[in-house]
């Protein structure tokens, strides 16, 4: 369920707990005030009297310090709205796997082929205003697309990308990834992180990446592919077989870390749905407005309200 409005310090709330206890203090006030006797010198001034009127007027002012209480307690809470706006563009970069695993055949034809007609589509239909630049990592990294706003050029680099046989350095990748949504102001920093694999090569480790990519305020969205058993790749120098396996635990890190989301695909269809999910949220971004200096203002204005009522002109002696 989506949220309207959430709170900048939620604790300031528990202050509504003074509201019971004043209402208690002044209804044990007026008990004792009840105790004195009336004297009226003409029993026509009673008959004129409207008793429920003047029990309003005599209370009013209390029940407009109990409103003024309340609306500053939620302004010590920072009430918040939360809307939904357009983003001035985004740098996304996608950072694809292209190592020896991902060229297991669980997907159709491979993992690398699936994922490249994914990101394909991805691209296809983000807006103009953004640019896109692709990052391919194996053994170590390095660009095939510098950020454009030209699809065309991005979608033929994509196309040329061939399946390479090396290890896994996704560090190396994602710091690559990183300089290249930052290279350009004003705009949104995304990453879409495709791998399959651990890291397992190098210079940059994942915890590294993760706090460049937090010092450069740049969001990670990262791409499990795999399936649900490991897929034999072949046998090592000793015959030993050497299967793909997803490190789902580090990619979930980067994500959380950065304020990204993490999937996990199984297929060539979840993933073209996962693609295309992440293209509507990239393009929009959640802001948060305050409102508290909408709730100052009313509690000034019933303040002087109650100000008026009890020493203004149709004053009520309390």
């Amino acid at each position: 369920d989506e949220k309207l409005m959430e709170f900048g310090f939620i604790n300031a709330l528990f202050l509504f707990l003074l509201i019971p206890l004043l209402i208690f203090v002044y209804y044990k006030y007026n008990s004792n005030k009840k105790e004195s006797i009336l004297e009226f010198s003409s029993l026509k001034i009673i008959k004129k009297i409207n008793v429920k009127q003047n029990l309003i007027r005599k209370h009013l002012p209390f029940v407009l310090v109990l409103i003024v209480l309340a609306l500053i307690i939620i302004a010590l809470a920072n009430p918040q709205i939360i809307t939904t706006g357009v983003q001035k563009g985004v740098n996304l970069g996608i950072v694809l796997d292209g190592s020896e695993s991902m060229a297991a055949s669980d997907y159709e034809p491979t993992r690398l082929e699936a994922a490249k007609n994914a990101v394909k589509s991805l691209v296809t239909k983000i807006s103009e205003k953004n640019n896109v630049g692709v990052i391919l990592f194996e053994t170590g990294a390095g660009t095939i697309s510098y950020l454009t706003p030209v699809k065309e050029k991005t979608l033929n680099s994509i196309s040329s990308i061939q399946q390479g046989t090396g290890a896994t350095a996704i560090g190396d990748g994602l710091s690559l990834g990183i300089d290249m949504v930052s290279s350009i102001l004003d705009k949104k920093r995304v990453i879409i992180l495709l791998s399959d694999g651990i890291q397992n090569s190098g210079l940059v480790s994942p915890e590294q990446a993760i706090q460049y990519a937090i010092t450069n305020n740049v969001q990670i969205h990262t791409i499990g592919i795999g399936s649900e058993k490991p897929i034999y790749l072949r046998d090592d120098i000793y015959g030993e077989p050497q299967y793909a396996e997803l490190d789902e635990v580090t990619l979930r890190n980067i994500s959380d870390s950065t304020g990204g989301s993490y999937f996990k695909s199984l297929d060539e269809e979840v993933l073209n749905e996962i693609l295309l999910d992440l293209r509507s949220n990239i393009e929009y971004e959640q802001k948060l407005s305050t409102i508290r200096d909408g709730f100052i203002v009313a509690a000034i204005i019933f303040l002087l309200l109650d100000f008026y009522i009890i020493y203004g002109r149709y004053r009520i002696a309390v």
